[in-house]
């Protein structure tokens, strides 16, 4: 059975769930210097604690995302037949729920579509969400949700 057809059979499913993840004011504060994204919100502890809406700093959006590639790692299995797997971009990222500075996250990621391109071709359509620890039980909604895009050729 071909990679593709084995994966068309799995849409709908989840295909795995990453381990929890600490994001530290040092991981913050080091995504500001790469980026530029150094708003007092998220790396002014003292300032956001006083003077912001959430009771502390929070992490950045682009921050959030960025961890999707390290925890997906952990959350999408290997492809067998598969030759290459390939960002392809996203359909939509929801930023649902603010992310504390010291939070734990897990990325959770289900098969939401395969899309033939051509010969051997597909896009791959994957729901994920952004858990926080200890915050998600009894929210319905994650703290990031989207739908990301993979590029895959199989042999």
């Amino acid at each position: 059975m071909s990679a593709l057809r084995t994966l068309t059979e799995r849409v709908g499913q989840e295909l795995g769930v990453s381990e929890w993840l600490l994001i530290d004011q040092a991981r913050v504060d080091q995504h500001a210097q790469v980026t530029g994204d150094a708003q007092w919100i998220h790396n002014d502890p003292e300032r956001a604690t006083k003077e912001g809406p959430f009771g502390g700093p929070i992490v950045q959006g682009f921050l959030l995302l960025a961890l999707f590639t390290e925890l997906s790692t952990q959350a999408i299995p290997a492809g067998e037949g598969l030759d290459y797997l390939v960002n392809y971009g996203f359909d939509r990222v929801r930023f649902l729920r603010p992310v504390m500075v010291g939070s734990r996250v897990r990325l959770r990621v289900s098969l939401g579509e395969v899309r033939a391109k051509d010969e051997g071709r597909a896009v791959l359509a994957m729901d994920v969400a952004l858990e926080t620890e200890g915050e998600t039980e009894g929210h319905t909604q994650p703290a990031v949700a989207a739908r990301w895009l993979f590029l895959v050729q199989a042999s």
